[in-house]
């Protein structure tokens, strides 16, 4: 999750003061797939300190943004490179960075470029000229799956932790243990992938606006779902169930919430407005069902 290069200002080929100046993340392969269809093209390019995070996420995120680029501009003195007074910035940065604060403050004019990299050639030989389809973003079945396995990547440390819960929680080690680890490693599995692959999968279709609430509807759909198959099939007992669906519950909205910086569908303010009233809900949902499992831990140990 370092993979990243030095934020600065760089040249393709032999640029110019006349070149144009292409504002970009520092992740390496948004700055690489960039430099590679530039190929042959004189131009500099401004790269941001987005934490090695691509330009969409990072624009939802604030750090490719306004005071992130005004800050790159005095840094690298870039005026004393170009003649010319215009930045293209990639049109994903959009909700992060205000064009005309930048112009206010620093004498800048940002241009909005097009959607994909591939096209930047055809948008620079245009004069800056774009066509609807460099406008456009599709974001469809497709388009979201790709995105699931990282998601399940920068997860996956909590399937584990929740398993090892379960794992302790499901004590004594009686011939019901298995039903009741079981019952609760399923509810932690569902937990997992309804976060991670079923809300990108659905999320056009769930309802209401905020990330949150989206999450909450699927991860309570979901969580008593497999609770119902789980004293169904294995017998786990209901408070057990209860105990580890809270904090499911509580990661399935957590992660519902993270995939905010994904999409086009969020802002940088409503995204992080959300994550203030959500948060303390959230580790209180997830606390109460910690204390319940190991009130009936205790109990069960020492009855």
């Amino acid at each position: 999750m370092r993979y990243r290069v030095e934020p600065g200002l760089y040249t393709i080929g032999e640029a110019t003061s006349d070149s144009p100046v292409l504002v970009t993340a520092n992740y390496k392969l948004t700055f690489d797939v960039l430099r590679r269809e530039l190929k042959g093209i004189p131009a500099w390019l401004l790269v941001l300190d987005t934490q090695g995070v691509n330009v969409w996420c990072a624009a939802g995120k604030g750090t490719f943004g306004t005071a992130e680029l005004v800050r790159r501009l005095a840094e690298t003195q870039l005026d004393r490179h170009v003649r010319h007074r215009t930045l293209v910035l990639p049109q994903l940065g959009a909700t992060g960075v205000s064009g005309h604060e930048i112009l206010a403050r620093t004498g800048w004019r940002v241009v909005w470029g097009p959607v994909l990299a591939s096209d930047v050639p055809t948008f620079l030989a245009n004069g800056g000229g774009k066509t609807a389809s460099m406008r456009t973003l599709s974001f469809r079945l497709y388009d979201r799956a790709v995105l699931a396995p990282i998601e399940m990547v920068h997860a996956f440390k909590w399937l584990v932790a929740f398993v090892l819960a379960s794992a302790v929680a499901a004590m004594p080690l009686d011939s019901a243990y298995s039903s009741r680890f079981l019952g609760m490693g399923l509810l932690a599995a569902i937990s997992f992938l309804t976060g991670t692959v079923a809300f990108p999968l659905l999320l056009p279709s769930l309802p209401f606006r905020a990330f949150a609430l989206k999450g909450l509807t699927l991860g309570l759909a979901a969580i008593l779902s497999a609770g119902v198959l789980a004293v169904a099939t294995l017998g786990t007992p209901i408070l057990l169930l209860v105990a580890v669906g809270m904090p499911g519950l509580a990661l399935v909205v957590w992660l519902a919430m993270n995939f905010t910086g994904c999409t086009t569908f969020t802002s940088q303010t409503g995204a992080a407005l959300e994550l203030k009233l959500a948060w303390k809900p959230l580790v209180a949902l997830a606390g109460a069902g910690l204390v319940l499992a190991v009130v009936m831990l205790v109990t069960k140990l020492f009855a």
